[in-house]
């Protein structure tokens, strides 16, 4: 046991008013950490998936065309179909897409819906979305 010499200041809950004011700080600059880590690789694998279905859709070349020109023209069906195949591979990550293309190039556009692991709490602060676009074109030898 210890005892208090006269004189000596008495623990006023100094630490206690520390700890109330200092965690939910904690807390947030946390779930800034963690949620911020998730959005990044969110823009990324929607970076990722947009430009691998793009040029899936961009080697859809129409070889007819290609034989008559020597011009590497892409088959707007074909390719159309072989980005939005891709895309929907990721099914369960993918929350929207659209997959355009025309004889010159293909353009995707990937979404993603992200869940908040530790800011979700916030109330307005459940989820977000993040999109990404590419866009690719035949390449030949010569244009590189």
């Amino acid at each position: 046991m210890i005892r208090r010499t006269p004189g000596t200041p008495r623990d006023r809950g100094t630490i206690g008013m520390y700890v109330v004011l200092f965690t939910p700080a904690v807390f947030l600059l946390a779930g800034l950490l963690v949620d911020g880590g998730l959005a990044i690789h969110a823009r990324q694998r929607a970076a990722d998936m947009a430009e691998q279905a793009a040029r899936a859709g961009a080697n859809e070349i129409d070889t007819d065309a290609l034989r008559r020109t020597g011009e590497p023209v892409i088959d707007p069906g074909r390719a159309r179909a072989a980005a939005c195949d891709l895309v929907a591979s990721h099914d369960d990550e993918v929350t929207g897409s659209r997959c355009d293309a025309d004889e010159e190039q293909v353009d995707v556009t990937v979404q993603l819906t992200v869940r908040l692991q530790l800011l979700g709490i916030v109330p307005g602060m459940g989820e977000f979305t993040m999109t990404s676009t590419a866009s690719a074109h035949p390449v030949t030898d010569e244009d590189q």
